[in-house]
C-alpha cells in the first residue's frame, strides 16, 4: 500500500473501517466517480504543482498516495472501490487527444475503470468528441480553473450539444475552490444549462465554495448532479466549508449526489472521506445511494 508522501503531516483524521462500512450497507463496494490517473509525465507535473502549492492550489497540500499506476490501482481496490474513472484533463490546445488515447489504454488494461475522456476549446473538439462518443466514452472531465477557459467558449457550443444529446456525464470543476479563476463560479454554468438543459453534469466538489448556487442548479435541472469529493473533510472544511443549513436540501437530493475522493491527490487517509459522510447522520439509505447506487445507475455496475 502507498505510504504518505514526502513532507506530509499526519493529523488525527477520523477514519472508518471500510470493509465493515461496505458490509453494513450491503453494497458491492464503493463507486468513486472522481479519481485521477494520468500519463506518467503528466502525473509528475501534477504532483509538482501540489508539492509547490502552485497557483491552482494556494496552500500546503501533501499528497498522501504517490506511486506508479499499478500500485495506485491496487491501493484503490484495497479500499473496496469497484468502479472509478481516470479523469485526466486538457489545459492547452492539441493535448486532449493525447490524453484521450492514453485513457483508452488505461480503461483497456484496468478492469472496473470507466472509459474517460476530456476536451478543450479548439477547432478540432467537435470532431474528436464525436469520435470518442462513438467509441463508447463513459465520462468526460472538464476543469475550467486549470484550463483557464469558459464553458461558454463558442468553440465548445457544438461539443456541449453533442454531449447533451448522448447523455454522457461530464465531471465539471467549475467552483472557485481551492483558488478562484477567471472563469470559475456558477453563473457561466447556469447560462450553459440554459442553452443545453439536458446536459448531464456532475459538479465536482459540490461546486465549493459556491455550494448553495450549484446545489440550486442540481435542484432545477434534471441531469445536474453533485459529487462530494473532499467535501466535509477536515482538510477541505478550512477553505470550502459546506453550509450546515444546506444539509436538508442535500439529503433531499439523495438520488443526485455521488461519492468522489480525488484519489490519489489527497492529503489524508482515503477512509476519511467515508467517515465524514457517516458523521453527517443522513442515514444508511442516503449513504447507500451516494456511495454505490447512484453511480451504478448512471454508469452501470460493471
Amino acid at each position: 500500500m502507498c505510504e504518505a508522501g514526502a513532507g506530509s503531516v499526519d493529523r488525527d483524521y477520523v477514519v472508518t473501517d471500510l470493509p465493515a462500512f461496505i458490509a453494513r450497507l450491503g453494497v458491492p463496494g464503493l463507486f468513486d466517480v472522481h479519481t485521477h490517473f494520468h500519463p506518467p509525465r503528466v502525473f509528475e507535473k501534477v504532483r509538482a504543482a501540489f508539492d509547490q502549492a502552485g497557483p491552482f492550489i494556494g496552500r500546503a497540500w501533501p499528497i498522501r498516495y504517490r506511486s506508479d499506476e499499478e500500485e495506485l490501482v491496487a491501493t484503490l481496490r484495497s479500499f473496496g472501490v469497484r468502479r472509478f474513472p481516470a479523469l485526466t484533463y486538457a489545459h492547452k490546445p492539441d493535448m486532449a487527444e493525447f490524453l484521450n488515447d492514453w485513457c483508452t489504454g488505461f480503461a483497456a488494461r484496468t478492469p472496473g475503470s470507466l472509459l474517460s475522456a476530456t476536451f478543450y476549446p479548439e477547432p478540432s473538439a467537435e470532431e474528436y468528441v464525436a469520435r470518442r462518443l462513438a467509441a463508447g466514452t463513459e465520462i468526460f472531465k472538464v476543469h475550467v480553473q486549470v484550463g483557464a477557459f469558459s464553458v461558454l467558449d463558442p468553440l465548445l457550443d457544438r461539443v456541449w450539444a453533442q454531449v447533451a444529446e448522448a447523455g454522457t456525464p461530464v465531471v465539471l470543476h467549475a467552483g472557485s475552490g481551492p483558488m478562484p479563476g477567471a472563469h470559475t463560479g456558477p453563473a457561466p454554468v447556469e447560462e450553459l444549462l440554459g442553452r443545453h438543459p439536458r446536459l448531464c453534469l456532475v459538479i465536482a466538489h459540490a461546486g465549493a465554495p459556491e455550494s448553495e448556487e450549484f446545489l440550486a442548479l442540481a435542484e432545477q435541472f434534471e441531469r445536474v448532479h453533485l459529487d462530494l469529493t473532499m467535501v466535509f473533510t477536515d482538510f477541505f472544511e478550512e477553505a470550502g466549508r459546506f453550509p450546515g443549513v444546506l444539509l436538508p436540501r442535500l439529503a433531499a437530493l439523495q438520488d443526485k449526489v455521488l461519492f468522489g475522493s480525488d484519489f490519489p491527490n489527497i492529503p489524508y487517509p482515503y477512509a476519511h472521506q467515508v467517515a465524514v459522510l457517516e458523521r453527517l447522520e443522513l442515514g444508511d439509505a442516503w449513504l447507500r445511494a451516494v456511495c454505490w447506487e447512484n453511480g451504478a445507475r448512471m454508469f452501470g455496475a460493471g
